[in-house]
């Protein structure tokens, strides 16, 4: 649960829960491209479905591997810590 100490202290780190916010921004952002892409125009063409189409799968495989890029080097942080403090008893 977050409160407003984290916010100040370092003791739990905020930004895998920003980045959690923005992949689902981005997945909004990826839907609301692929409809414009398939409908914009007077008429729905073949070309136009199929863009759109690919605009929103590889929108949404290039948000997942992005988020889960970052995701990464936080869970390595939190390893390399798990580490630490055993090395430490």
């Amino acid at each position: 649960m977050f409160n407003l100490r984290d916010l100040f202290f370092f003791d739990e780190m905020l930004t895998p829960k920003v980045i959690t916010v923005l992949y689902w921004l981005a997945l909004l952002y990826v839907a609301v491209t692929g409809l414009s892409v398939m409908f914009a125009g007077d008429k729905m063409t073949f070309a136009k479905f199929t863009g759109g189409l690919g605009v929103m799968i590889g929108g949404v495989i290039a948000a997942r591997i992005s988020s889960e890029l970052l995701i990464v080097a936080f869970k390595i942080n939190e390893n390399i810590q798990a580490l630490a403090e055993r090395k430490d008893k």
